[in-house]
């Protein structure tokens, strides 16, 4: 029981000091990218922001082809426009130096 408490407090404290801020750089490329991308599909847009309690950021070592991809985030975006706002799912992949490589979004 001590060495579960023990893990736990270890697993607490670790994910409390990568602590998602709306500022984080990565967040704010994602953010930017994918507000980007859909204002040319939908000019009626006006801001995208993330539910920073939905958000899941995970380091990755892996390649797409010969790409490779660093962090992965996934969480839920609301959409603001003109008429109305919505909240979509996305994920955003992450490559070398905090590029975005792709940013996908998909109703709920």
């Amino acid at each position: 029981m001590r060495v579960f408490t023990y893990s736990l407090l270890t697993l607490m404290l670790a994910a409390s000091a990568n602590a998602l801020t709306p500022d984080d750089p990565a967040i704010e490329a994602c953010r930017t990218t994918g507000l980007l991308a859909l204002k040319e599909r939908s000019p009626a847009l006006k801001d995208l922001s993330f539910d920073m309690e939905s958000l899941a950021v995970s380091k990755a070592n892996t390649l797409i082809e010969d790409i490779p991809v660093r962090r992965v985030i996934m969480g839920e975006a609301y959409l603001e426009r003109k008429q109305a706002a919505g909240s979509q799912r996305f994920v955003c992949l992450i490559g070398e130096k905090g590029k975005v490589l792709l940013t996908f979004f998909t109703a709920q």
